[in-house]
């Protein structure tokens, strides 16, 4: 049963709800009894961030206003300004390429990795055998991730003195838990698709983001932004059915395969998109903080993936694999690292350039990781294939321009 995705998927679940259930009890409990107004100071200090956000502190001044507002400008500002050149061209320049530079090497090595450690076997060195053996446990790997982007977080916040509260931090748990759905998604359908497939599937994620977006913050869209959606998915459809990989493949085997994958994928970018939305949604609510965001959106996940590794008796089992494959270790340790610093440069690149800007260089971090990966695993593309490829990001350009 363990080697069926959904079987694990499900166990995940009920994990999860084993946690979520309980904190929306709570929720429901104290806010329906309106507990708050009549606790006593330690414990209006305890649940004050949990259930107040920061619109609604009035009643509360005493308690939880003891210091001066927050100014997140000028904090954000203090922040970001790493370059303080006389010329604001240079100065802006030097700061786009270094961002730019930062967010592919994180994602490009990022990705690399994610293939090595999902796709293919680790030998045991300490027995000698010639058999290897993969690592299945997606969930371990998301865990890993993080609990080093929450560490980051947390010692942001002190360093720049930031306030921890700003929204009720029980609405992370929202996006936490559709982020950690997302990510075991995509760790999950490299078990049956390949790297390239996958990196492509993801640009198609814009069109599930402009649904969610007219569900969750009733957006707007016009017919040019459908027009590029339908031309990035027929891109993808391109290469897909012509991949090697895709269900146009002469394997039985790899039709079957490809099927999953697709499911999965499907699964990501929905999950992926109701993340975004979300997190946008509280931005512009509680006027939130990145490294605030980082911090609660990773808190959950920390706690939700624990959880359900402890409850499954799995967490063990990866720490084993771990100890007898050092090379693992060094793989998870690259993958935690790279994800944590490319989640900084995505926040400082959409606050100081914008989400155009950040769209370019994650289009052009998408192509050469395709092309990376097919130098270093030996991916074929065929000219169909190309053809859908170049469809896509030809479509991302002229949405971007």
């Amino acid at each position: 049963w363990q080697d069926i995705w959904w079987y694990r998927l499900l166990t995940n679940l009920f994990n999860y709800s084993t946690i979520i259930i309980p904190c929306f009890l709570l929720v429901f409990v104290i806010k329906r009894t309106k507990y708050l107004e009549r606790a006593g100071r330690f414990f209006n200090n305890l649940l004050l961030k949990l259930f107040i956000d920061g619109r609604e502190l009035s009643s509360f001044e005493e308690i939880n206003m003891k210091k001066p507002a927050y100014n997140t400008s000028q904090n954000s500002s203090a922040t970001l300004s790493l370059f303080s050149f006389e010329n604001k061209f240079v100065a802006t320049t030097v700061k786009l390429c270094f961002y730019s530079c930062g967010l592919l090497l994180s994602y490009l090595i990022w990705g690399i990795v994610q293939e090595r450690v999902m796709v293919y076997e680790y030998k045991d060195n300490t027995t000698g055998r010639q058999k290897g053996e993969r690592f299945t446990n997606s969930q371990f790997i998301v865990f890993a991730n993080r609990v080093l982007a929450f560490v980051v977080a947390v010692v942001g916040i002190r360093m720049l003195e930031q306030p921890c509260h700003r929204a009720p931090f029980y609405k992370y748990i929202y996006c936490s838990f559709s982020n950690i759905m997302s990510s075991w998604c995509q760790y999950e359908a490299l078990k049956f698709v390949s790297f390239p497939v996958q990196v492509l599937a993801k640009t198609i994620k814009v069109i599930p983001v402009m649904l969610m977006g007219r569900v969750i913050s009733r957006r707007s869209y016009s017919v040019f932004e459908y027009i590029t959606a339908s031309m990035i998915s027929a891109g993808v459809f391109i290469f897909l059915i012509t991949s090697e990989d895709g269900p146009g493949s002469k394997s039985s085997d790899s039709t079957h395969t490809s099927i999953s994958g697709v499911v999965i994928l499907i699964g990501y970018l929905m999950f992926d998109s109701f993340t975004s939305n979300w997190q946008d949604d509280l931005f512009n609510k509680f006027k939130v903080t990145s490294l605030q965001m980082m911090a609660g959106v990773n808190f959950f996940s920390v706690l939700l993936t624990w959880v359900s590794l402890m409850e499954q008796g799995t967490f063990t089992e990866a720490l084993s694999f771990a100890s007898r494959h050092p090379s693992f270790t060094l793989h998870i340790l690259i993958l935690s690292i790279t994800s944590a610093i490319g989640q900084l440069f995505i926040f400082a690149t959409i606050a100081n350039f914008g989400p155009a800007t950040f769209t370019i260089v994650m289009t052009i971090r998408q192509g050469l990781a395709i092309l990376l990966s097919c130098i270093i695993y030996g991916h074929q593309v065929r000219l169909s294939g190309g053809i859908g490829v170049a469809i896509v990001f030809a479509s991302l350009f002229i949405r971007v321009y």
